[in-house]
């Protein structure tokens, strides 16, 4: 799957959420795309947060993948 694919898939759940207050928004889709996206897809869109600075997500994708991310990094240095 492209990352181009990706971004466009996490920016079809974060619209979900876009009636949704931001932060329940960002949690939402967050918490969509640990749940049903398959390991290997969100290495990709995390690989494509830090070498294209999440380039084409919107905002709410962007801090979703973001949180995810960051929690991958808690888990591997615990």
């Amino acid at each position: 799957m492209t990352t181009q694919r990706l971004v466009h898939m996490a920016n079809q759940v974060a619209a979900f959420f876009a009636s949704y207050p931001e932060a329940e928004a960002v949690e939402g889709t967050a918490n969509h795309l640990k749940s049903f996206w398959d390991p290997r897809m969100r290495r990709e869109i995390e690989t494509h947060l830090a070498e294209k600075a999440g380039a084409g997500l919107s905002h709410v994708a962007l801090e979703a993948v973001k949180r995810i991310a960051q929690k991958d990094a808690d888990k591997k240095s615990a």
